[in-house]
């Protein structure tokens, strides 16, 4: 069965926590806040799914304005699925959804630093931020 992409604004906050976990992206995500988990996906702009009949397999999540930057917060792909293309396939989609004038922007978990410039994404070394509180 191929691999099925989808925009599911409404995505259900256990969907998303079960692929965060069996992504390792539940290492840094508030798993264990639901309604907190609930809140980012009602905030983001665009949730791109990827799904192997029906079994949720792989998210993205971003922030964007649509006509100038995109922050793709969460790529999140089941550990089972890895290496097939769909992190690939959920960053163009979630792209092609913010707008094709957005400069895409992420920040990478330390365990997928070596990912992204292998399917041609480019290094920026000047990101600054303020910790949660």
């Amino acid at each position: 069965m191929p691999i099925t992409y989808h925009l599911e604004p409404d995505l259900a906050p256990a969907e998303f926590i079960d692929v965060l976990v069996r992504s390792t992206l539940a290492e840094r995500r508030p798993v264990d806040d639901v309604e907190r988990i609930a809140l980012m996906l009602k905030n983001a702009d665009v949730i791109v799914t990827a799904r192997l009949d029906g079994l949720l397999v792989g998210v993205s999540r971003a922030i964007t304005d649509f006509v100038y930057c995109a922050y793709l917060s969460d790529l999140a792909v089941d550990e089972a699925h890895q290496k097939k293309g769909i992190g690939r396939e959920l960053i163009r989609r979630t792209h092609e959804a913010a707008g094709p004038h957005t400069t895409l922007t992420l920040v990478a978990a330390p365990k997928a630093r070596d990912y992204y410039p292998h399917i041609g994404m480019t290094h920026h070394d000047s990101c600054w931020r303020i910790p949660r509180g």
